[in-house]
């Protein structure tokens, strides 16, 4: 009776546990691909919505229809800022501009550059030419643009080949949409996310099956408490916790099991870490773009970021957390990609209208992040690099500890940069003089801390 029963539990916990496996496994795939698809597309939402705010409606609506008009100066014009966009941005495998039509459902396009084809001057080589038209019907998501920064839901197939494309309003400066700015980006990385899953899940499934097999059979009483830690796991990894570890002792087959399990976890981890590396590689060279337009702050976000480094290494911070820091400050001026140019680059002073629109890029650049990264560090930098430590800076008036040290170490690196390099209305002032008038500073607009530290850094 004894081993017909043990017998009987055996293989009633052999089928739930291969049930739980099965089910568990599913479901990290199927949480895994759908969590970084949508990421993916939130992502390219917010790439085409960043880049449309590049495109000059005026000239790009002053483009011949025509395919004469692909050798008008105001279609170079356009083609060059958007095979720029694409040159920073090497996911990118096509980005073109198109409008709607009088007929429903039918859009023609405006610019569509082509590399080989601006090399070639235009031949037959180009993608399409101005007024050619396009059937966007089947693309509800296109269709969508005119109102907001879109994604397709799934993998477009066309005679463009296999992509995943996002859109965005291109507005006139009364903010009708004029056209809509698509960018295309190859789908070989999602197939290749969806393959890697796949074939980790199925083996994780595998290796599961053959090792509950075995324990199942010989060791049923002792199983449960593992086999507990696995599903807690499986759970905690379906929830985004990709740094949970499972924990088990011993060299048998379940413990084997736990390696595998904190294995695909890793695995995931690092497939999650490099998609985040990605985008923040795409912000990264929209903030160079904008820098690269005026030649008094081109390379402003690289000195802060290293200023802001040195100062933290002064301060104690451990090396992970001043590795935060540095990208944090290289992206700390992204929302004055939604300033007008002419006002940046104003030589006079500027008046209470401009000054406000400038006030507001803390605010606009944790927006444009807030899409793409999580982590609050990061975000606080940019949103808080302007605040005071007597609660007299902009955009929340924060004051003392209320302002994140991130922050704070950022404001000073990025004054004493503004300082010493010469700019539109200004010209650029000695180390010195800029280190002093920081030390004048500490305790009201800076942190007394940080004013310590860039003054080691630079030995004063």
């Amino acid at each position: 009776m004894t081993t017909k029963f043990r017998t009987k539990l055996t293989l009633s916990f052999l089928s739930a546990l291969m049930l739980v496996i099965i089910i568990d496994n599913l479901f990290i795939y199927k949480f895994n691909f759908n969590a970084q698809f949508d990421d993916l597309r939130n992502k390219l939402e917010s790439m085409s919505g960043i880049s449309s705010l590049l495109i000059d409606s005026n000239k790009l609506l002053s483009v011949p229809l025509n395919h004469e008009g692909a050798y008008s100066p105001q279609y170079r014009e356009i083609a060059k800022e958007l095979l720029l966009i694409k040159q920073s941005n090497p996911s990118i495998k096509y980005i073109y501009t198109i409008a709607k039509t009088a007929v429903p459902g039918v859009w023609r396009f405006i610019v569509d550059p082509n590399p080989s084809a601006e090399q070639d001057k235009l031949t037959k080589t180009a993608t399409s030419f101005p007024g050619d038209t396009y059937d966007a019907s089947r693309i509800p998501e296109m269709l969508a643009a005119y109102d907001k920064p879109t994604a397709d839901k799934e993998i477009m197939v066309d005679k463009w080949g296999a992509t995943l494309s996002g859109y965005a309003p291109i507005k006139n400066k009364i903010g009708e949409t004029v056209a809509v700015l698509g960018i295309d980006v190859d789908a070989g990385r999602v197939y290749a996310i969806q393959k890697s899953a796949l074939i980790r899940a199925g083996f994780v499934l595998f290796v599961g099956i053959i090792l509950s097999l075995l324990l199942a059979f010989f060791i049923s009483r002792t199983i449960s408490n593992p086999v507990k830690k696995l599903t807690e796991g499986t759970r905690k990894i379906a929830t985004g916790n990709l740094d949970y570890h499972v924990d088990i002792k011993g060299k048998d087959e379940i413990a084997q099991l736990a390696v595998e399990f904190n294995g695909m976890a890793a695995s995931l981890k690092n497939a999650n870490s490099k998609l985040r590396n990605y985008f923040y590689g795409i912000v990264q060279s929209l903030v160079t773009s904008l820098e690269a337009k005026d030649h008094y702050t081109r390379g402003h976000s690289d000195r802060v970021s290293d200023y802001s480094v040195r100062i933290a290494q002064v301060m104690g911070f451990p090396a992970d957390k001043i590795e935060l820091l540095r990208k944090a400050a290289q992206l700390h001026d992204i929302g004055k990609i939604g300033v007008k140019e002419q006002i940046l680059n104003k030589e006079g002073p500027l008046n209470d209208d401009e000054r406000s629109m400038v006030n507001e890029h803390p605010g606009v650049g944790g927006e444009i992040l807030s899409s793409v990264f999580d982590d609050p560090d990061m975000l606080t930098v940019v949103k808080s690099h302007h605040e005071r430590f007597d609660g007299k800076g902009y955009p929340e008036h924060l004051a003392g500890n209320q302002i994140s040290m991130f922050a704070q170490i950022v404001a000073v690196a990025d004054a004493y940069d503004a300082m010493t390099s010469t700019r539109s209305y200004r010209p650029a002032i000695s180390r010195e003089e800029a280190l002093s008038r920081i030390k004048e500073q500490s305790g009201s607009q800076f942190n007394p801390e940080v004013v310590k530290a860039i003054l080691k850094v630079f030995e004063v």
